[in-house]
């Protein structure tokens, strides 16, 4: 593929330290997918308000990404930032901001993602679509995982009136249009989440398990692994750190150590954006060696770290490897 004006930029000027190692990520990324390889992403952070479905979207459209793991926080605000873009508010001098001025955004109804502010009202329209599933699956005894719901609302056109972008820049409208499988662990720490178990404890859903679990995801995602690292290689590029990526990553060592399942190849490419200091201890700062001794990764496995922030290093790999 011949490099267009954004990547002939990039080869040209980031050539050394964090920049270089950008674009090593980048071409081993494009290198792993061209030999036949699958690329698993994984979403922590607040990467769908940081509008990543932006460039994420196009990925996932043009096959260079074939599965996601996601906190319940990017499932939901990827749909919120479709319905109720134009009615965010964006606080740029969100270091400045007084105790008595979040509290005036709160009266407002105004929920703070940094320097975006999502309205309440957007969140209630997203549960006025989507409960009725909840309800309706309740009543018929159905189990769905929690982005199956979603993935049924977006299908259905449900929302398709309040859209307010295009939804070609939504990550998991493109993720629906694929039946990508999307794994979201812990999504009960999620606005929709945390209004899923007031349906329950209302007595509205009488089901707790109506949405299946983090658990199921685990049994879902050692499926999906097995059967496609049998056919192919599986990369794994990290966005952020936390429940996100170390819930699926564990899945190869599970597999091989406490499954003790022959021939279960190791992750085949790694790559992490990071702004985690490895000296504190952190698991997200974790240097990729580490993840050598878990059984995760192998000695010859490619692997980057990128010291950075996601919201600006994330497009640029993305847009080399399209060729942008």
């Amino acid at each position: 593929m011949l490099d267009g004006p954004v990547s002939s930029y990039l080869k040209r000027h980031f050539r050394h330290f964090n920049a270089a190692t950008l674009i090593e990520a980048a071409e081993a990324y494009g290198r792993h997918v061209d030999n036949g390889g699958r690329m698993f992403l994984s979403l922590a952070g607040a990467m769908s308000t940081a509008e990543l479905g932006i460039s994420l979207a196009e990925m996932i459209r043009r096959e260079q990404i074939h599965a996601i793991c996601c906190t319940g926080a990017n499932l939901e605000e990827d749909v919120f930032n479709l319905i109720g873009h134009h009615d965010y508010e964006r606080v740029s001098d969100y270091y400045d901001l007084t105790p008595a001025d979040e509290q005036a955004l709160l009266d407002r109804r105004m929920n703070r993602v940094t320097d975006t502010c999502i309205p309440e009202d957007v969140m209630r329209r997203v549960e006025k679509a989507i409960a009725p599933e909840w309800l309706a699956a309740d009543r018929e005894g159905e189990r769905l995982l929690p982005h199956q719901f979603f993935y049924r609302v977006l299908r259905e056109e449900k929302l398709k009136k309040y859209y307010q972008i295009d939804p070609r820049d939504s990550w998991l409208y493109a993720a629906m249009q694929r039946e990508l499988p999307v794994f979201v662990p812990g999504w009960e720490d999620s606005s929709l989440g945390n209004l899923f178990a007031v349906y329950h404890l209302n007595g509205e859903i009488r089901n707790l398990h109506t949405a299946r679990s983090g658990m199921e995801y685990m049994v879902e995602l050692a499926d999906w692994y097995a059967r496609t690292a049998a056919r192919h290689s599986v990369g794994f590029f990290q966005i952020g750190g936390g429940i996100a990526g170390d819930f699926p990553i564990c899945v190869v060592p599970m597999l091989r150590q406490d499954l003790q399942r022959k021939n279960v190849p190791l992750w085949g490419y790694y790559c992490q954006i990071s702004d985690s200091t490895t000296s504190y201890g952190s698991y997200s700062g974790a240097v990729p060696n580490e993840k050598i001794t878990w059984g995760k990764l192998g000695a010859e496995t490619p692997r980057f770290v990128i010291e950075s922030d996601a919201t600006r290093v994330a497009p640029l790999v993305f847009g080399l490897v399209l060729g942008a």
